[in-house]
């Protein structure tokens, strides 16, 4: 009686790492592929997809359309923490791996598989993420990472593909690898692991070179209801609709490029390219909205907050304890983040230009130097007295009991004559 093989699901993108992958798997551990093809959001048709694995020897090959969950479960909660990696990145393929880990483990289950595989490499962030998730939600699940395992270089990889016959849409000359998702889309190997050289323009597909953007700027709304957008332009869209328009019109005018040189989990510096316009402009409309309805204490501890959630979401982390607690204070923190932002996009800027709230902390007779101006200038005086006394204080017994030259230079400089002195 032939024993039944066993089962492996393989996150399968259609690519050069995951297509080798299949055959690879077969031959190493004689088991069973699964193909799993998660669509957070392509613009590419996922069905060429699905069938290629099964050209290439996969058993079984689905699609599983998880855009809708990716946006509200994972995108707009990083919205509202202000995940912006090392400031910069927006953590596009960082928020993916999570909920593609899921949906392995899902399916694993459903499936009978006792085994999930990646492509990743063994000096990438998504092993990470995608192991600490797994074991996270299922301990009992074995990960195959072939990529780590083979230690196959790029084009040794595309050698083997090559000699397997499998179709693959990269070759020497054209080495990139790539990902993408709604919310953004990476590039890097090639030229680009040389961070003196200038990523070239065919690399860009997203965003127009800003020469080529529009003379004239685009302006638009943005309306967010406790750190969510709404509506553009006062039409209410789901967030897939909204993410996928600020995309085309940030893209046309040149918005959403990033050259990043971050810091991997595993440790070394790592040059990436990124295009991201609907989350560079969402994120800035977001940070607007904030500075307008929160206090200063609380914009400066929510910084904080974005920093350690931000590492959470890069780290792989997403299952975690920590990240819930995160969580209740983000959604705490939001609850007045409400009301509308206007921006300007131009030649590769996104600059904010409007923004107002039913709830907003700036009162208008007290800021202005003009007619109707509310502020007591009188009570000013006294404020002033009473905060400056420590430093007044101090000054007066410990600064007078210095030495000559004790003082540091840079706090204490030199007196200064004039250069010029006119007497009537």
């Amino acid at each position: 009686m032939e024993t039944q093989k066993k089962k492996v699901v393989l996150a399968y993108s259609g690519g050069l790492d995951t297509s080798v992958a299949i055959k690879w798997i077969q031959e190493k551990y004689n088991m069973d592929v699964i193909a799993l093809t998660i669509d957070l959001g392509t613009e590419k048709d996922l069905r060429p997809v699905e069938e290629k694995a099964l050209k290439i020897g996969a058993s079984q090959s689905m699609i599983i359309d998880a855009k809708e969950v990716f946006v509200y479960y994972f995108i707009f909660p990083a919205l509202q923490a202000g995940a912006l990696y090392e400031k910069t990145y927006p953590l596009a393929t960082a928020l993916g791996r999570p909920l593609i880990a899921k949906l392995l483990v899902d399916t694993a289950k459903a499936e009978g598989a006792s085994a999930v595989a990646h492509g990743c490499t063994g000096k990438g962030n998504d092993q990470v993420r995608f192991d600490v998730a797994i074991h996270t939600l299922d301990p009992s699940l074995q990960i195959i990472a072939p990529l780590r395992e083979w230690k196959m270089s790029r084009n040794e990889e595309i050698d083997y593909a090559q000699k397997n016959r499998i179709p693959v849409d990269v070759s020497t000359q054209n080495p990139y690898s790539i990902d993408e998702n709604i919310w953004g889309r990476s590039v890097e190997c090639g030229i680009l692991e040389d961070p003196w050289v200038e990523p070239p323009e065919d690399i860009y597909k997203w965003t127009k070179n800003i020469n080529d953007a529009p003379d004239k700027p685009t302006y638009i709304e943005i309306d967010f209801e406790k750190g969510i957008p709404l509506s553009l332009n006062g039409q209410e869209m789901d967030g897939i609709n909204l993410i996928e328009e600020l995309n085309k019109m940030a893209g046309d005018n040149g918005i959403g490029r990033i050259d990043h040189l971050e810091n991997r989990i595993v440790g070394i510096k790592s040059r990436e390219i990124y295009e991201a316009p609907a989350a560079t402009v969402l994120n800035k409309a977001h940070q607007a909205l904030e500075e307008i309805t929160m206090t200063k204490d609380t914009l400066r501890f929510k910084d904080l907050v974005s920093n350690h959630y931000s590492d959470i979401v890069y780290n792989g982390l997403w299952f975690s304890t920590f990240h819930q607690d995160m969580v209740a204070y983000v959604l705490s923190n939001q609850r007045f983040v409400t009301g509308t932002v206007r921006l300007k996009l131009f030649k590769g800027t996104c600059s904010v230009v409007g923004r107002k709230s039913p709830l907003s902390l700036y009162n208008h007779s007290l800021a202005t130097y003009d007619t109707g101006d509310t502020f007591e200038h009188d009570a000013a005086v006294g404020f002033i007295k009473i905060y400056g006394l420590p430093t007044k204080t101090q000054a007066q017994i410990q600064l007078k009991a210095l030495k000559k030259g004790e003082v540091i230079p840079s706090i204490m400089p030199p007196k200064v004559e004039p250069i010029n002195v006119m007497k009537k």
